[in-house]
């Protein structure tokens, strides 16, 4: 069985749960951008709590498909977004094991959100040691195929992960806070369990 979802930026622990549980997932690469969704943005946890990243884009139609959604470099968000993950996480046990690796990918610069989330994605599964089959569909279908799962804008900032059964929260060692917090970017688990991580991850998958 596979699962049909959206190209995120950074996603969540619930989004890789997803692509744990069911080992084959089609990226939607022909949908429109979805303002207020995981498409471009994260969150993650500093010294003052819950941080949200926001990619900005340039969106000049109401109806953008996703792979000719610009990002806007006239923001100054490259240096907001990694000033904030170094913030929060210099002093983690892996970030200067796995740190660089994102660093390159905001210094490139990529033009196209797609382009930034897919090198994004590669890079986190490399590191989680995580081997889903990935494909991009070649075109929008309005439904799904007999026996796949449709995730598509399924994992969002405005729905509560329990409600979705694909992921239950592992506690790890964070690095603020006393409270546990879960499903926030898999940079943050990376960066505080390292090699752990992808064991972690697949703990964390709802397998029924």
């Amino acid at each position: 069985m596979s699962a049909r979802i959206e190209l995120q930026y950074l996603p969540s622990l619930e989004y890789f749960a997803c692509l744990v549980k069911y080992g084959e997932a089609k990226i939607e690469a022909h949908e429109h951008f979805l303002k207020q969704t995981y498409r471009n943005r994260c969150h993650i946890l500093t010294a003052n709590g819950l941080d949200t990243l926001i990619v900005p884009i340039l969106h000049s139609v109401k109806k953008m498909p996703i792979r000719e959604v610009k990002i806007d470099y006239t923001q100054s968000w490259v240096k907001r977004h990694w000033g904030a993950i170094t913030a929060a996480y210099a002093k983690a046990p892996y970030f200067e094991y796995f740190g660089p690796d994102f660093e390159q990918v905001f210094q490139k610069k990529p033009v196209y959100l797609f382009d930034l989330n897919w090198e994004l994605l590669t890079i986190c599964l490399r590191l989680l040691r995580l081997k889903p089959t990935i494909r991009l569909t070649e075109t929008y279908q309005s439904g799904v195929e007999t026996g796949q799962y449709d995730a598509l804008s399924v994992i969002h900032p405005k729905k509560a992960y329990g409600h979705n059964n694909l992921y239950k929260p592992v506690v790890y060692q964070q690095n603020f806070g006393r409270e546990f917090v879960p499903n926030l970017s898999v940079i943050d688990l990376l960066m505080c369990q390292g090699a752990e991580a992808g064991n972690i991850l697949r703990r964390s998958v709802i397998v029924h």
